[in-house]
């Protein structure tokens, strides 16, 4: 391989080569605001300025919390810029949390940007730490603590310093969202997100990006989450391209029609909400009936493509959590064929990915260049291990020995190969329960059969200490526009079909719907969507025996 270079060198050469080319570009309405790299590079080295005249010691954890926008690239630039080392947030934290993870994360400066929830949030921010605020966006949260980010902008110059860091220096500090427990800071080095830019897409090119710098990248899902930061935020300093970010949940639709990406990442449940949207213009009959007719189905896929916004890309991926097969059929048989990909936050998001030519149902892919995959002996585990694997855990070296042993990162996934090498995941170690049969059930096995179901949008399979194990269910737009009478019919059929194929210990007793879909608010999801099994189990333990034992096979909430 060349010379390698740091994420912030790259961004350097951009700056330099290009700098006149739009880089990031933040809706406002109708109306959208472009900075060019120049632009861009030296509002960050005003920003790295005013962090060199605080005086804070070398290689300062600084924290960065925010819903995604160009001040937050800029920022991320200048930590960099300055020698100190990001420690991003979920703009969703309340005031306890912010604290625990402030406290955890040694953080001496915190900057704060778009937030909902900033009136809680604050409560956890101690008095005396040094705070500067972004622009106020409309619709967010007045933050009135801190330097703005005009003043700065106004009152240092830019520093022109072109701080080269060393591969092995601490690049950031990624809290994990949690599901088990008090967070975790993943601790990345700069040469492991150099392994993901320079080394994990270099064969295939499973993203699609252009040597050429004529790449464009929609940012919306949460940039402190390390497949956002990675793929979305660091990959434009190495290749080039424009960062296009959504104004508002609302305006989604309309930002990514605008964006026309090149590469456009999401997670499952969004490219469920973009086929329950399209189905609710167009029914599955309709649809159906149109795609076998030649000349029509071409018209109708193109349509149909350029209502998302997606005509122009390359890519269209999924990650961050399994994504049903039939999904990812579905948006095949309209000429978007979705890549798949496996990664953790732990690894830089960076183990396998799925090509869509690539015709294997439920697995995800073969290894990324530089990536070593097996499995443990025992238990299947999925073990890995390369350059993009982290340093360990902030401060907690017991974990980090549990988790890395031998150089191999214990993924905590469960999972199988197939003769040609494929990965498959099977589950999750830990949420393996044991019901009062004594018999061990992986939840995410039964779950998966239960994923074609259009009615259904979240679900989670209990059953710790039960007879047999109860479906949890959250409706989609789709079924929730069905009578109550025609969502029990279609459900029990569902469960019929599915336990037809289980063996007796397996078989679900119970469709329980829920009057209230899963949310990070009520802490049954964590921020990237993930579910929270403990929390819900937690919630619904106490009614959990009455559900398994009632004689209808679908019941809402008590």
């Amino acid at each position: 391989m060349s010379q390698s270079k740091t994420i912030i060198e790259h961004f350097y050469d951009q700056e330099s080569n290009n700098p006149n080319a739009p880089f990031l570009h933040q809706p406002f309405g109708e109306n959208w605001e472009t900075y060019t790299r120049k632009e861009a590079g030296m509002m960050a080295r005003k920003l790295c300025s005013y962090l060199k005249a605080q005086n804070l010691p070398p290689k300062s954890h600084i924290g960065l919390v925010s819903k995604n926008c160009r001040e937050w690239l800029i920022t991320d630039l200048a930590i960099m810029m300055a020698g100190h080392v990001s420690v991003p947030f979920f703009a969703t934290l309340s005031g306890e949390q912010i604290n625990t993870v402030l406290k955890l994360g040694d953080v001496v400066m915190l900057f704060v940007g778009k937030t909902e929830v900033w009136d809680d949030m604050k409560t956890g921010v101690p008095e005396d730490m040094p705070i500067v605020k972004f622009p106020h966006y409309q619709g967010n949260s007045k933050v009135e603590r801190g330097t703005s980010w005009h003043s700065i902008m106004s009152d240092y110059k830019p520093d022109m310093d072109t701080h080269k860091p060393k591969m092995t220096d601490l690049w950031t500090i990624i809290f994990t969202s949690g599901t088990t427990g008090t967070p975790k800071g993943v601790m990345h080095s700069y040469k492991s997100i150099n392994a993901v830019i320079e080394e994990a897409f270099r064969v295939n090119n499973p993203l699609g990006l252009s040597e050429k710098g004529d790449n464009r990248f929609f940012s919306f899902l949460p940039l402190n989450h390390i497949a956002e930061r990675a793929l979305v935020a660091c990959l434009p300093h190495k290749y080039g391209g424009e960062i296009f970010f959504t104004e508002s949940l609302e305006q989604f639709g309309k930002n990514l029609n605008d964006a026309q990406p090149t590469t456009f990442f999401a997670v499952p449940r969004i490219w469920t909400k973009f086929m329950l949207k399209i189905l609710e213009k167009m029914p599955q009959k309709k649809l159906n009936t149109l795609l076998k007719i030649p000349i029509v189905s071409s018209l109708v896929k193109k349509k149909i493509t350029k209502g998302l916004g997606l005509q122009n890309a390359r890519c269209t991926a999924v990650g961050a959590a399994p994504i049903a097969q039939s999904t990812k059929d579905w948006f095949k048989a309209l000429g978007i064929g979705i890549t798949e990909g496996y990664g953790m936050t732990e690894n830089c998001a960076a183990t396998s990915f799925l090509l869509p030519d690539q015709d294997r149902p439920g697995s995800v892919g073969l290894p990324l260049n530089g990536v070593e995959i097996k499995l443990a002996p025992e238990t299947n585990e999925i073990l890995m291990k390369g350059n993009v694997v982290m340093e360990g855990y902030y401060k907690d070296p017991e974990k980090t020995a549990e988790t890395i042993v031998d150089g191999w990162l214990h993924t905590g996934d469960q999972g199988r190969f197939d003769e040609d090498g494929f990965l498959y995941i099977t589950g999750r170690v830990k949420d393996t329960f044991k019901t009062a049969k004594a018999k061990f059930i992986v939840p995410s096995e039964v779950e998966a059969k239960f994923c074609d179901c259009m009615d259904i949008e979240q679900l989670c399979l209990l059953g710790l200490g039960m007879p047999q194990p109860v479906l949890f269910v959250a409706l989609s737009d789709l079924g929730k526009a069905k009578t109550s009478e025609d969502i029990k019919e279609s459900l029990t059929k569902e469960l019929d079909k599915v336990n037809s194929k289980l063996p007796s210990y397996k078989k679900v007793s119970t469709i329980v719907v829920v009057k209230e879909a899963f949310s990070i608010e009520d802490d049954t999801l964590t921020p990237t969507l993930k579910i929270k099994r403990p929390q819900i189990h937690n919630k619904y333990k106490s009614d959990l025996l009455n559900y398994c034992e009632t004689a209808d096979k679908v019941v809402w909430e008590l």
